[in-house]
């Protein structure tokens, strides 16, 4: 299975032994402050069993993001989504704390974007971002994603769809 490139992070599949890794960040307030609550350990081992399904379904997911020094960094991926009652591919990606500000959301990010038009030949890409998160929207506008609607129909109240015709 090929991976997305960058310069500074490999990507990787998700799996069962990144439970430690993971569940410290999706516990993270910081990191989860624009979902309804930070994720238990338990709903942690829901996200990587969700990823290692999409895997298996599309050859995709969110991936493990590593620097090239093997430093665990965060997630990052495509995923189909619910927007408005359609199903959209989005980015998505959430880096731990103490590895945010050094542009790792964006290379991610990017790299993915870049996967999704030349390897899924995907036409359209979207983020789903809380209106509130200014470095998520930040990153999406930096990988030439833009505001294109709102949505309600996620766990928040409204979430903000920014997206690209690749």
């Amino acid at each position: 299975m090929a991976f997305p490139h960058s310069d500074r992070l490999n990507f990787r599949n998700m799996t069962d032994d990144d439970l430690e890794v993971m569940s410290a960040m999706l516990a993270d307030p910081d990191v989860m402050e624009f979902y309804p609550r930070p994720k238990s350990r338990e709903e942690t081992q829901t996200w990587i069993d969700w990823n290692k399904s999409n895997y298996a379904e599309h050859g995709y997911g969110l991936w493990i993001i590593e620097t090239k020094a093997d430093e665990f960094a965060g997630d990052c991926g495509l995923t189909w989504q619910d927007v408005n009652g359609r199903p959209e591919l989005e980015v998505g990606y959430h880096v731990r704390t103490k590895m945010q500000g050094r542009g790792y959301a964006t290379e991610a990010a990017q790299a993915c974007r870049d996967y999704a038009r030349d390897v899924l030949e995907t036409a359209h890409l979207v983020a789903i971002i809380h209106p509130d998160n200014t470095a998520s929207r930040r990153v999406a506008v930096k990988i030439g994603l833009e505001f294109e609607e709102d949505d309600h129909g996620g766990a928040i109240d409204i979430r903000s769809v920014y997206g690209s015709r690749l």
